[in-house]
């Protein structure tokens, strides 16, 4: 089995578990939306936390449908950097989620965790999926 070929189901693998890991904290959001705010809060300031993780996790689910795409339909699915770069990302996100959820962390702090391990992940994905459908050249 070659390097690459075993990046695979790591990929996968890792890209699912952080999958997971986001949607329970988007079913179980109270406590963390909680730890965002003050001892005492206004029912004002809990929308307003609770919608700012809502639309973080309903954006880092976009990033998910991106990736996999390019993943599954194989535009990344054998390139050797983006496999690295997945699997260090998505196992990082996986690691710091799990924090995030068990330690109630701050709401800002998923914000750091999104830009590096969902967003970077992401981008390089679209730029790949661009490279191969968008600079093709089309036959006469």
């Amino acid at each position: 089995m070659s390097a690459i070929s075993s990046l695979v189901p790591a990929r996968f693998l890792t890209l699912i578990a952080h999958l997971v890991i986001v949607v329970t904290i988007f079913w179980s959001r109270e406590n963390n939306v909680l730890a965002c705010l003050p001892l005492e809060y206004t029912e004002e300031e809990y929308k307003n936390e609770d919608t700012k993780l809502v639309v973080a996790l309903a954006v880092t689910l976009g990033l998910f449908g991106v990736e996999l795409a390019g993943f599954l339909s194989g535009v990344s699915m054998f390139n050797g950097s983006q496999g690295l770069l997945s699997i260090a990302a998505h196992a990082s996100a996986s690691v710091a989620l799990l924090f995030f959820l068990f330690e109630q962390w701050e709401c800002d702090i998923y914000w750091w965790i999104f830009v590096f391990c969902s967003v970077l992940p992401a981008f390089v994905e679209i730029i790949l999926f661009i490279a191969v459908f968008g600079l093709k050249k089309k036959a006469l």
